[in-house]
């Protein structure tokens, strides 16, 4: 059930996504008045199709992209049949540079407006909410990727590269994960200790578990109950402490979930307060270690809200801020600093992110930083893709040269090749560490 739920939040991001791309290619070209022959969701085999006009609007079976089809235009299609012929008015070829150029750049700015639309309208509905560092004051709780890296649970985190820490989720900013010469400065034992971070710490997390890496130590609560769960079955309520699981005393969140992982498959006693009373109630424990309860996290948080003109440049800097966070990204692969077979993902990869439980405020979220990523990939100059059109016209309005049909049309064979050779490369990469990690 997991795996359908992450593959139609896939299918409907994408759909989304390649939709807004894909018209704001059509939506320039119409305007300067070139002929739209087709506009895709989706590659054939063909599902549905309409002709309006001059343009047939297709939704094809293969979900995982699109495109569409302007006249006198070498594109992925390598459709040359038309270069043999005077262009014609209506034609891509036809058109000045600078028109040719807003064409490519419409589905990359079309994907820019879409993604800081999204977290501007997330911003405004939802706010902001934030843990102050100051009110972790229970430390924090890491695994081993952590531990090795001189982190010890009970650290309190107080700087980042030398500035005061404020707000806690600024522990897995970018500064820190992709930067250069990156440290914690943490409390321990009244003293402080300077924690330096590695430059391969982005492959260390995507080898072991990266949720876990740094993480509050957090009293906890029972917020709701699931209907027919062994947590129902066994007399559990909302506003009930778990102080206690086997006889094994539980005092923060991800202690309770190291106990139930450790007790998978058994019936155990759970000590509760309730109402100033304790009470023992036994029970199971799934063969997944849990049973089956929201829990209500106890450190205070707090929520900056925006108003709607507020919201609209914290989206765009959300936004934005994603781009900066894949150029540091390449950056450190291109250093060796990170291997690209973990930090790259495929379609596998991508739906993993969504996440097997379904949530419109996550939904929208990932698909507004997809509608970032996709901007960005579609920007590189790599024949095939957007941004090597953007390369050849920006030559072309520079030098007054046009580069012949020809070289646009080997051009982008060679592009499609290497499209198809990391397309190739993301999708073997995602089944093998579905099968081995």
């Amino acid at each position: 059930m997991d795996a359908l739920v992450m593959a139609g939040q896939l299918i409907l991001g994408l759909t989304i996504l390649v939709g807004i791309h894909e018209l704001g290619h059509m939506l320039t070209a119409k305007w300067f008045g070139m002929r739209v022959e087709k506009y895709a969701i989706g590659f054939p085999p063909k599902l549905v199709s309409k002709q309006v006009g001059e343009t047939e609007y297709m939704i094809g079976m293969i979900p995982l992209g699109g495109f569409v089809k302007i006249s006198g235009m070498v594109d992925e299609s390598l459709d040359t049949a038309m270069l043999s012929q005077e262009p014609q008015p209506w034609e891509f070829r036809a058109k000045p540079a600078w028109q040719r150029l807003i064409v490519m750049m419409g589905g990359i700015i079309f994907n820019v407006i879409t993604g800081i639309l999204i977290f501007a309208a997330l911003t405004y509905v939802y706010g902001e909410s934030y843990l102050l560092a100051k009110d972790v004051q229970y430390g924090i709780v890491t695994n081993e990727i952590g531990q090795k890296m001189g982190l010890r649970d009970g650290d309190k985190i107080v700087a980042i590269n030398g500035n005061p820490l404020v707000e806690f989720n600024d522990v897995y900013s970018p500064d820190v994960l992709l930067g250069q010469n990156a440290s914690y400065t943490v409390e321990r034992n009244g003293q402080q200790v300077q924690i330096k971070v590695p430059v391969d710490l982005m492959d260390k997390l995507a080898d072991g578990d990266r949720v876990g890496f740094i993480l509050p130590r957090e009293p906890f609560a029972v917020e709701a109950v699931k209907a027919k769960s062994n947590a129902a079955k066994a007399g559990l309520q909302a506003g009930d402490r778990i102080v206690k699981v086997n006889g094994q005393p539980v005092q923060f969140f991800h202690e309770f979930q190291l106990a139930l992982q450790n007790l998978k498959g058994k019936t155990v006693p759970m000590q509760v307060e309730r109402n100033g009373q304790q009470l023992t109630l036994n029970t199971t424990i799934d063969e997944d270690g849990v049973i089956g309860f929201q829990p209500e996290l106890l450190l205070p948080r707090a929520t900056r809200e925006y108003g709607l003109l507020q919201s609209i440049p914290v989206g765009a800097e959300k936004a934005f801020g994603v781009i900066t966070t894949n150029i540091k990204g390449f950056a450190k692969i291109f250093r060796r600093e990170v291997s690209a077979s973990k930090a790259l993902s495929g379609p596998i990869g991508i739906a993993q992110i969504f996440g097997g439980n379904f949530s419109w405020v996550n939904f929208w979220a990932i698909t507004a930083m997809l509608s970032m990523v996709l901007a960005f990939m579609n920007f590189l100059p790599i024949p095939a893709l957007d941004g090597g059109h953007v390369m050849f016209l920006t030559y072309e309005m520079i030098s007054g040269r046009k580069p012949s049909d020809k070289f646009l049309e080997n051009a982008q064979k060679v592009g499609m090749v290497l499209l198809l050779g990391l397309m190739g490369f993301a999708i073997f990469n995602d089944f093998f560490k579905l099968l081995f990690n």
